[in-house]
C-alpha cells in the first residue's frame, strides 16, 4: 500500500528544513532547491504542499512565530491571572527573557528573526507578515504594562504606547548584540539590563511621589 503522509506534518518539516538553512546561509541562502535538499525531497515534492517559493519562507516565518508565541503564551497566562498579583514582578521578569537569547533556543530564535526581519525590508512578500508578528509582541507589553499600571505597580500616567516601544526597542536591541557578541553580552547582562530597565518604571512612580 502506498504511504500516507500528512500533509501539515511534510510542511512543518519543510519550514524547519527553512530554518536550519537560513541558520547556515541566511534567508538569501534559501532557495527552493537548498530547503528541498535540506528536507531530503525533490523539488517537486515541495511544490506538492507550497504553491510556491514565498509560501515556503511565509509559512517557516509563521512557524518560528508560532514556536516564540507558544512559549511566551505560558508566562503571559500566569502574568496576566488576576491572582498573580503578589508575583507580578517576578513573572513579568520571566516573560521577557523569553524574548532575550538567554539560552542556545532562544538565541538561534533570535538569530532566525533577525534575519527574517531585515530580509523584510527588501523582499515586499514578508513584510506584511514581519510587521504582523512584530505588533503582536508589542501587543503583549502594552498588555503587560496597562496590567501593571492597573495593580497599582507602576505610575497611572505612565505613557504605555512610548513605553512599550521604549520595551521592545530594548529586547530588539539587546537581543542584536548578544547574537553578534555573545561572550559580550552574556545571559546574566542581559537579565541585569533588563531588571535596571523595569526598576526605572516603578522608580519613577516613587519620583513622583516624593
Amino acid at each position: 500500500m502506498p504511504k500516507i503522509v500528512d500533509p501539515q506534518a511534510r510542511r512543518r518539516a519543510v519550514a524547519e528544513a527553512v530554518l536550519r538553512v537560513v541558520r547556515r546561509e541566511g534567508v538569501a541562502g534559501a532557495s527552493l532547491r537548498n530547503v528541498a535538499e535540506e528536507a531530503g525531497l525533490a523539488i517537486g515534492s515541495v511544490r506538492h504542499y507550497f504553491s510556491d517559493h514565498d509560501e515556503v519562507m511565509i509559512f517557516a516565518m509563521q512557524e518560528l512565530g508560532a514556536r516564540i508565541e507558544y512559549r511566551v503564551g505560558g508566562h503571559a497566562e500566569r502574568l496576566l491571572d488576576p491572582g498573580a498579583a503578589g508575583e507580578r514582578r517576578t513573572r513579568a521578569e520571566e516573560l521577557l527573557a523569553e524574548f532575550l537569547p538567554l539560552d542556545d533556543e532562544r538565541r538561534e530564535e533570535g538569530m532566525l528573526w533577525q534575519a527574517f526581519t531585515t530580509a523584510a525590508r527588501t523582499r515586499p512578500e514578508l513584510r506584511p507578515h514581519a510587521v504582523e508578528l512584530e505588533a503582536g509582541m508589542r501587543d503583549l507589553l502594552m498588555r503587560m504594562l496597562r496590567g501593571g499600571q492597573e495593580a497599582g505597580s507602576l505610575p497611572e500616567d505612565l505613557d504605555l504606547e512610548l513605553e512599550t516601544l521604549r520595551l521592545s526597542a530594548l529586547l530588539d536591541g539587546l537581543t542584536l548584540q548578544a547574537t553578534l557578541e555573545p561572550d559580550r553580552v552574556t545571559p546574566d547582562l542581559l537579565r541585569s539590563v533588563l531588571r535596571r530597565h523595569l526598576q526605572t518604571l516603578r522608580k519613577e512612580e516613587g519620583e513622583r511621589g516624593a
